[in-house]
C-alpha cells in the first residue's frame, strides 16, 4: 500500500466507525459510550480505586501510555504489568496466558476498572484477565477490532470496536481513543476543582 491518502481515508473510517456495546450486546452511540466510559474513569478519584490495564505488544504500548495519562493529567490511581522481571518469571512458571490474569487477581479490588486492550480480540491472557476482573466484581472496559465477533468485545462492561482488520488502524484508533477519554476526563477533574475553589 503505497498510496497514504487512501490509507488515511482507511483509517478515518476506521476510526469513525467505532462501534460501543453494552455488557448485554445492546449498540448504544459513539457518543454515548464514550461519556460512559469517561464517568467510569472518573469515579474512581483519586485514592479510593484504581484502574488497572492490560495489553499485548503495540496494545501493551497504549495501555502504559494510558496509564501514564490517568496518574499524571487526570488523578487517578493506575497500573500496569509491563514490568519484564515479574512478567517473564511469571509467564516462564505459568505459561504467558497465565501472566495478566494472576496478576489481576492479585491486585484488584471490587469496582476497580479494569481497561482491556487487544487488536484481535483473542488473546488468551486478556480474556482470562476480563474473567478475573468479573470475578473480583470490577468493572470493564474493552478496545478491540478485526472480527466482529471477536470474544473480547462480549466481556465488558463497555465495549470499543474497531472496524478494521489492519492493525495499524486499530492500534491507532484504539490510541486515539485513549487519548480522548483521559483528556475529557482531565478536563472534567480541573472543572471540579476550579468550581470546589470558588465554593
Amino acid at each position: 500500500m503505497s498510496d497514504i491518502s487512501a490509507y488515511f481515508r482507511d483509517f478515518t473510517n476506521a476510526l469513525l466507525g467505532i462501534q460501543v456495546t453494552d455488557n448485554s450486546g445492546v449498540r448504544v452511540s459513539l457518543d454515548e459510550g464514550a461519556a460512559t466510559a469517561v464517568e467510569m474513569i472518573e469515579s474512581l478519584g483519586p485514592v479510593a480505586r484504581k484502574a488497572i490495564l492490560v495489553g499485548n505488544g503495540g496494545s501493551a504500548a497504549i495501555a502504559s501510555h494510558m496509564q501514564n495519562d490517568l496518574c499524571k493529567v487526570v488523578g487517578v490511581r493506575a497500573l500496569v504489568f509491563n514490568e519484564a522481571p515479574l512478567l517473564t518469571a511469571i509467564s516462564n512458571d505459568d505459561g504467558y496466558e497465565s501472566a495478566f490474569p494472576g496478576l489481576v487477581s492479585l491486585w484488584a479490588d471490587p469496582d476497580d476498572l479494569l481497561i482491556a486492550i487487544s487488536s484481535s480480540g483473542r488473546s488468551e491472557n486478556i480474556l482470562r484477565s476480563t474473567r478475573a476482573a468479573v470475578e473480583r466484581k470490577c468493572q470493564v472496559i474493552t478496545f478491540s477490532g478485526f472480527s466482529a465477533q471477536n470474544p473480547l468485545r462480549a466481556t465488558g462492561d463497555l465495549n470499543f470496536y474497531v472496524p478494521s482488520d489492519l492493525y495499524g488502524n486499530v492500534e491507532m484508533a484504539h490510541s486515539v481513543l485513549a487519548h480522548f477519554l483521559t483528556d475529557c476526563a482531565m478536563t472534567r477533574a480541573l472543572t471540579d476543582q476550579e468550581a470546589s475553589q470558588v465554593e
